[in-house]
């Protein structure tokens, strides 16, 4: 078969890599301080944390999600004001979100190769990738999974087609996504059944006024149709409750057509590109497992924060691979200087924090371990700032654990971590 070369093209090959445990998060207290969470945050270069998880998830992972830079050479930021005019993007407050700038197509490709490889070799036998890219790249990335996975592993090529505003005059709007599904074998998970969708009101018209519609086949209108290839979702910008300010953020029904199709309850689903976290939250809320990544602490940050704020969630970890760090920074109060927490015992059981107002103003999350053991921290309660509020909850309850001292995190709109004891 044709296959897609260039001048620094190598044979793929894992890498060096570690991760490191940096917390274990428990929402709203559900499982701590016993079980130990199956879910995964990763912060690191995927390429290094797929080639660590390699030797415990090699032919394991049942779904892979990737939505990688797309090629289009921009470097993308992340929207961290609050209550501001979504109409007036001039006025936005903005942080480092993620590049996709590229020396040539050379070094795009150089990264993208090497790690779709990986993804083959964690996916289960019968186990599915969806690849998300559009024009820029999904030309060039289809070539090189007919190299990796075989041209008759292609199962569909998939339009995402959306609408908006678009600046282009000299050519039709490029309004469309590309998701190319590739299958590891012949046996693979597809969930007919569950992604299933209405007809048309005007097909359900049809066959009920004319005997003869459908020249002589008559559909099962109650049990509905399989979705076609072209699928119609409205981009996160046009859906205000689901905004988190990271660029590039995919809607929430998109993964949930993906993962009901293609995985079960309790399998496990991969994002290494996990961005603003949609696979993850999606995966969890429909009762699968999650090994979510990003090299960008951004993308850890939001994941982190939009996994812990749903009453659902069921605990995960925080790794970070070998090198890398969540940059956390130790606080200690001077001599006379307030301390920013009041903690009060209102009952056997629990404890609860208050932080101070000028402490709150500049946060977007904050948590507490009750008993830091100085290596893993075990974070029992966490306050969440929706996006877009202008207000987050000053109180935290958790439980209180006899001689343990209280140790809290918090994380600033930039991202910046503080960490900081109760005395």
């Amino acid at each position: 078969m044709p296959l897609l070369n260039w001048a620094s093209k190598t044979t793929p090959a894992p890498v060096p890599g570690a991760l490191e445990i940096d917390s274990h998060v428990y929402p709203q207290g559900r499982g701590y301080p016993h079980s130990s969470p199956e879910n995964q945050l990763i912060l690191g270069d995927n390429l290094a944390t797929m080639s660590a998880l390699l030797p415990k998830y090699e032919g394991r992972i049942d779904l892979i999600y990737a939505d990688p830079p797309f090629f289009t050479n921009r470097r993308f930021r992340a929207r961290v004001g609050r209550g501001e005019d979504s109409r007036r993007p001039q006025e936005w407050q903005l942080a480092e979100g993620y590049p996709d700038h590229w020396k040539d197509l050379d070094s795009y490709l150089d990264m993208l190769y090497p790690r779709l490889y990986l993804m083959h070799r964690l996916l289960a036998a019968t186990g599915s990738l969806y690849l998300h890219l559009d024009w820029h790249a999904n030309a060039y990335a289809r070539l090189l999974l007919d190299e990796i996975f075989g041209p008759e592993r292609l199962l569909n090529e998939i339009a995402w087609v959306y609408h908006g505003p678009s600046p282009i005059r000299s050519a039709f709007n490029r309004k469309h996504d590309t998701i190319l599904v590739y299958t590891r074998s012949q046996e693979y998970t597809f969930n007919v059944d569950d992604v299933r969708q209405p007809y048309n009101k005007n097909t359900v018209k049809t066959f009920a006024s004319s005997a003869k519609a459908g020249f002589g086949k008559i559909p099962d209108l109650e049990r509905g149709k399989v979705p076609e290839d072209w699928w119609y979702f409205p981009v996160v910008a046009r859906l205000h409750h689901e905004r988190t300010g990271y660029p590039t953020q995919k809607p929430a029904a998109l993964l949930e057509r993906i993962i009901r199709a293609s995985s079960n309850p309790n399998s496990l689903v991969a994002d290494f590109f996990c961005g603003s976290g949609t696979a993850a939250q999606v995966a969890d809320l429909l009762g699968r497992r999650f090994i979510a990544a990003d090299v960008s602490r951004r993308a850890i940050h939001t994941t982190r924060s939009r996994l812990a704020s749903l009453p659902s969630t069921q605990p995960f970890s925080i790794l970070t691979e070998k090198g890398s760090s969540l940059e956390v920074h130790s606080l200690s109060t001077e001599p006379g200087q307030t301390e920013p927490f009041q903690i009060s015992n209102e009952e056997s059981a629990g404890r609860s924090a208050y932080l101070s107002e000028d402490r709150l103003a500049e946060l977007d999350y904050w948590e507490v371990d009750p008993a830091w053991d100085g290596q893993v921290f075990r974070s029992a309660a966490q306050a969440v700032r929706r996006p877009g509020a202008s207000s987050m909850p000053s109180r935290l309850e958790f439980p209180d654990v006899p001689g343990g001292r209280p140790c809290f995190r918090l994380v600033t709109t930039s991202g910046e971590i503080h960490q900081i004891y109760h005395k």
